[in-house]
């Protein structure tokens, strides 16, 4: 099993990152997507041309500033996936800490190139 951390700093309050991540429908943060529709506690990722993902949220935690969700139905064969995404405000910043365990270790850079494609969207969204 592969674990994958990326770590990026935002210039905006905590609670201004919280906002985007906690609303686990949204999907402007995601390059690629389409759109997100919720079911019950999965959300289903309607891919551009790629098919459906479908995610379980694990832990949507708005005291702590956590997210951990699995992806449980996929196009590519896993054999698990687990994604933590913490937040933390430092003096006025926050620090976004986004981990990922992959089996097999052959899609990890995939996902990493996901993650890191997504962290520049969601800058890019932040500003708006």
């Amino acid at each position: 099993m592969k674990k994958i951390l990326e770590k990026k700093t935002f210039n905006h309050s905590i609670d201004e990152v919280w906002k985007v991540i906690s609303d686990i429908s949204r999907s402007d943060w995601v390059p690629g997507v389409e759109n997100i529709e919720l079911v019950d506690d999965t959300r289903v990722f309607k891919f551009k041309g790629m098919g459906d993902l479908v995610e379980k949220i694990i832990t949507l935690d708005n005291d702590n500033y956590e997210l951990h969700y699995s992806a449980i139905k996929t196009d590519i064969p896993i054999n698990h996936h687990l994604a933590v995404i913490r937040l933390e405000s430092i003096e006025n910043k926050t620090l976004f800490s986004w981990s990922t365990e992959i089996d097999p270790d052959v899609f990890a850079e995939g996902i990493r190139n996901g993650m890191l494609a997504s962290l520049a969207a969601l800058e890019v969204v932040l500003l708006k």
